[in-house]
């Protein structure tokens, strides 16, 4: 039965009581004293070791979070710590949510985590228990803020930082009681209209009625592919289409055939139209939700969000093998830690995953999940040439904003330096004439941030067009509203922040107005999508992008290219579909020419990349790590520094014993980086050796010796190992056969590779030989090293297979 109770004393005892009986345990608090952490260090050590899903959220608001509380956090395993980056905005909720077996609770006033809230002080809590939509709501709105982009995870290198900006801040600040009660009562208590966030709406595209709903272009193809892959049975597939090509009905079609199915996405915009698209093909099945406020379990398909989805109790509602296809949309975001949870978790009879952008900003790799089996791929550039979605004419307008000058913070620009850079007169002069010379009838403008948003509306309106700011702190018009008055040609433009990246389309849009730097080419490509589908009247649609000396803008106009070059071209004149052109300011010309030739700045990119990896990890990264999760490409190290190691020798990121054995051994790891490879024996080969631990792995070794190891790693079930497999050549050897194999392994890669290599390496007597001695005081350290080249190189061989089979 459902109560609400008032406690205005000892709160900390009830929150010991909850948590030594939660399951699910999410503590949201503007501050942290060590104090706190103190008084419930024990219960959250016990519910740890129960197995609890502990997640705890505190600020950096005025620095008032102890640096030696959050170390006292990092000290307890099994909790997930999470600060909030606040920026000079408020941040002030004191909120404890409790679930277990029986009950729900949820804790919400005005104690922060010091004992003195906790015990001692006078505050007002109140306790709700068992009132599921309240309880469900709390926990969304909890998730929403924790996977925040505002927010990092609290590790050894975050703690540090924290603890440099907190001294410096109180160094600054020395009054800090004093300024506290100001604040406290002007703007903490009572925030300002501003910063009230509506509720996200829900739009869903309207459909008409419809009869038998059958696939059309590219789903036709991309149906017969995937059943294809079904008929070679493995269980796993990605499949990338453009934007406007119709990937939710394409999944709706393909899940006919299975009986119970999970569709899993990001936004809530996408479960609503996905449930919508199912229904229409479907109509005699049953759709659930699964999110913060509804929890349809029961249905034939449920259509559930990531972050509800991925919490502990949610998850092991359901059994591992539940459902027989579980499908990823925007499957890009699929490689980050809430979805791992949950595809570690089920055991479908098959996963599809569905994008039109796998190619990540943060190289993260998708194509692993799906074992590298792309089964079918058309992006926008193909789909154009098909006439499946509209040709563009792409104008690049010179910004003579110096982003060089603007603090770069890892994935974004300092918001309010680029404010003071974006909000002048001049530049919305310059933007205002730019769009009414090449304009079209209906235009969605691509910004930064809420601020330029608004200032740019109020500058147009100022001129007589009719436009809105639509953002998630709009209360005076709705998304709905707003995308029907800009479709009936009310509205002349819609400046939008991050709202139309994925789930909403506006099919009549003719005309994209980009006036925010290009940070990630990912969201661009998403961005561009918003324009090309097809339209009753639109010939084409037209592309206004403010190009200047900022991150990415030597690599945007590569995205348009049909004949790219291997990696991440820099092509200022790319190869365009038909139907298309691209004309750009003769400003722009000289700034990509000068940004491509002057690649030195390259170096402080690649460091200033490799420190927002370290502290997001919390440690030095591996290779691999330093691939999947870091914002430059991997390969641009290698480039620069012949090796990562060599990178990080440059960076002085090394200890002393480790640059000897660097200096000792570079040109080895120079040799391993880069000797080519058109297949992966020799990786392969050099991970046989590795098999044999730190003080063997150097040792000569015969090609009879490496020939089952070898046989058994590229035979795994794996689709994209096995391709390395499957040629004339290696196609007999399907079957093991140890002498087939072992001759196979004699001409290639060990001959091969011992004549490339500059006496490094030699094979004689079927004995494959490192010529060069390794000290034994040197051992682990180089292990550890050839061990992150060869895991690394593989993966990317691979990755690069997956992405594109026909690459030698």
């Amino acid at each position: 039965m459902s109560k609400v109770q008032l406690i205005t004393r000892e709160l900390g005892d009830h929150l010991i009581k909850k948590l030594e009986q939660a399951s699910t345990i999410c503590i949201l608090t503007s501050f942290v004293m060590k104090s706190g952490v103190n008084f419930l260090r024990e219960s959250l050590i016990k519910a740890a070791k129960n197995g609890a899903d502990i997640k705890i959220c505190t600020g950096d608001y005025l620095f008032l979070t102890q640096p030696e509380a959050l170390e006292e956090l990092l000290t307890i395993e099994g909790l997930d710590i999470r600060i909030w980056q606040s920026n000079g905005v408020s941040f002030h909720p004191k909120a404890y949510l409790f679930k277990s077996n029986e009950h729900d609770y949820l804790f919400v006033g005005s104690s922060n985590l010091s004992t003195s809230a906790l015990k001692y002080g006078v505050e007002w809590n109140l306790l709700v228990s068992d009132e599921k939509d309240v309880f469900d709501h709390a926990q969304s709105e909890f998730l929403s803020i924790f996977f925040a982009d505002q927010t990092v995870p609290l590790n050894r290198e975050t703690l540090e930082e924290y603890r440099r900006n907190f001294n410096e801040y109180h160094r600054k600040n020395p009054n800090l009681p004093q300024t506290w009660s100001e604040l406290e009562e002007m703007d903490l208590m009572l925030p300002s209209k501003r910063e009230v966030q509506k509720q996200p709406e829900i739009i869903i595209e309207t459909t008409g009625q419809y009869g038998d709903i059958q696939p059309r272009f590219a789903q036709l193809e991309a149906l017969e592919e995937l059943n294809k892959t079904r008929e070679e049975e493995y269980n796993k597939a990605l499949v990338v289409m453009a934007t406007g090509l119709g990937k939710t009905y394409l999944a709706g079609f393909f899940a006919k055939s299975f009986k119970k199915i999970l569709f899993i996405a990001h936004r809530e915009e996408i479960l609503f139209q996905a449930k919508e698209s199912f229904a229409n093909i479907m109509p005699d099945r049953r759709f659930g939700i699964y999110n913060g406020k509804a929890k349809e379990g029961d249905a034939n398909a449920i259509f559930a969000s990531i972050f509800t989805l991925s919490m502990k109790t949610h998850l092991e509602r359901f059994a591992s093998d539940e459902f027989d296809l579980i499908i990823v949309d925007e499957f890009h975001h699929a490689a980050a830690e809430t979805y791992n949870r949950v595809l570690d978790y089920f055991q479908p009879l098959f996963l599809l995953g569905i994008t039109a952008t796998p190619d990540r900003n943060d190289n993260k790799d998708v194509y692993a999940i799906c074992d590298g089996n792309v089964a079918y791929r058309l992006d926008f550039l193909e789909a154009i040439q098909r006439k499946w979605l509209s040709p563009f004419k792409y104008f690049g307008v010179y910004d003579d904003t110096d982003y060089t000058q603007i603090t770069w913070l890892g994935n974004r620009y300092d918001e309010e330096e680029l404010l003071q850079a974006q909000l002048r007169y001049e530049l919305a002069e310059k933007i205002l004439r730019a769009w009414e010379a090449k304009k079209q009838s209906k235009t969605l403008a691509f910004c930064s941030s809420i601020k330029q948003a608004n200032f740019l509306s109020r500058y147009f309106n100022q001129y007589g067009y009719r436009t809105v700011s639509l953002h998630s702190q709009q209360v005076e018009i709705g998304r709905k509203q707003a995308i029907q008055q800009l479709s009936d040609g009310v509205l002349d433009i819609i400046f939008t922040v991050d709202l139309f990246n994925e789930g909403v389309d506006i099919p009549s849009v003719d005309t994209l107005l980009f006036v925010r730097p290009t940070e990630s080419l990912t969201v661009f490509t998403q961005q561009i999508g918003r324009g090309l589908r097809l339209h009753q009247g639109k010939e084409t649609c037209v592309i206004l992008d403010l190009i200047g000396n900022y991150r990415n803008a030597d690599l945007k106009l590569s995205l348009f290219d049909t004949q790219p070059t291997e990696g991440k071209a820099r092509n200022i004149q790319p190869n365009l579909p038909e139907f298309c052109e691209m004309d750009l300011d003769i400003q722009v010309i000289n700034l990509l020419n000068e940004m491509k030739r002057k690649r030195q700045p390259r170096r402080e990119n690649l460091y200033s990349d490799y420190f927002a990896l370290k502290r997001n990890i919390g440690r030095r990264p591996t290779y691999l790590e330093l691939h999947l999760q870091g914002s430059s490409d991997s390969h641009q190290y290698k480039q620069e520094f012949n090796s990562y190691v060599g990178f990080l020798n440059w960076a002085q990121e090394l200890s002393e014993r480790e640059v000897e054995v660097f200096h000792r051994y570079d040109n080895w790891l120079v040799e391993a980086e880069k000797t080519t490879m058109s297949k992966s024996y020799k990786m392969v080969v050099l991970l046989a050796m590795l098999q044999r631990g730190p003080s063997n792995w150097y040792q000569p070794i015969s090609s009879v010796e490496v020939a089952p190891f070898f046989h058994q790693y590229l035979m795994e079930k794996e689709h994209r190992k096995r391709i390395d497999f499957s040629d004339k050549g290696a196609m007999k050897l399907w079957d093991y056969d140890e002498k087939g194999v072992s001759r196979l392994i004699a001409s290639m890669p060990m001959t091969k590779w011992s004549g490339s290599s500059k006496g490094l390496i030699s094979y004689e007597n079927d004995l494959f030989t490192l010529n060069f001695n390794v000290m034994k005081e040197d051992e682990d350290i180089l292990f550890q090293w050839t061990r992150e080249i060869c895991e690394y190189r593989l993966h990317y061989h691979f990755e690069r297979k997956a992405k594109n089979p026909q690459i030698q």
